[in-house]
């Protein structure tokens, strides 16, 4: 059995109380970092044996595949939020998928979630990006196909290419483009900041140095609502 298990991405107390059943009943604790996640066992008293899951080694994926398939009852964690969106973990699920293996997800913490909650920009529709490609090339056209759709669109981003990107963005939609950058979410230092990519990329670019992961949230394209159509409701 395995057990996909969201853990908090930033304040512990986000914790669920089926996370934490589920990592003190499970034979082994399957983690992107082995010390962090022993930091937030430990806060919880939790004592089980963990090991490290590396997406990029197959032998990895190979020894935590074996693991279930002996009957072991297997919890999945990332550093924090959820496994598999934008960290690792798709490929262990996959396998234990085509193996046969029972594959459980418990809703939990999720940073593009409470960052779109709190954006107050849509109740619908978005675009997921998470983290975009290195090149500047692909980025841009990602970027632009995604905000073609006229959905929000999700964005994870480190502190030291925050201001990159939000020149990215402004070079790729336009300067005035509308930006929602949520920073350090469920932490102490919590930030909000809302604008232009322009105006952003200006206003983090003269602090001395930026910190705490950002997701960022580029608004949908501003148009004139279209006037609806004189005709029957087809699901009527």
């Amino acid at each position: 059995m395995l057990y996909i298990v969201p853990t908090p991405i930033g304040n512990l107390q986000d914790i669920t109380l089926r996370a934490l059943e589920t990592l003190k009943t499970a034979d082994a604790v399957l983690c992107e970092d082995t010390r962090r996640t022993q930091i937030l066992l430990s806060h919880f008293g939790i004592s089980k044996p963990t090991y490290r899951y590396n997406e990029n080694d197959d032998r990895s994926v190979a020894r935590c595949l074996e693991a279930l398939k002996s009957g072991k009852t297997c919890a999945l964690v990332s550093d924090c939020g959820t496994p598999c969106i934008s960290d690792p973990g798709w490929k262990l699920v996959k396998e234990a998928v085509a193996a046969g293996i029972k594959v459980s997800s418990l809703p939990g913490p999720s940073a593009v979630a409470c960052a779109l909650a709190g954006a107050g920009i849509t109740g619908g529709a978005f675009t997921f990006l998470g983290f975009l490609p290195r090149k500047a090339g692909k980025a841009a056209k990602l970027i632009a196909s995604a905000h073609e759709l006229n959905h929000p669109v999700v964005i994870y981003e480190s502190p030291y290419r925050v201001v990159k990107m939000l020149e990215l963005i402004a070079k790729t939609l336009g300067g005035n483009t509308p930006v929602i950058l949520a920073r350090e979410l469920s932490k102490v230092y919590e930030e909000w900041l809302r604008g232009t990519a322009e105006g952003l990329a200006a206003e983090l670019g003269k602090k001395n140095k930026v910190q705490g992961e950002f997701v960022m949230i580029i608004d949908r394209a501003q148009q004139a609502p279209q006037e609806e159509e004189d005709e029957p409701d087809p699901y009527f």
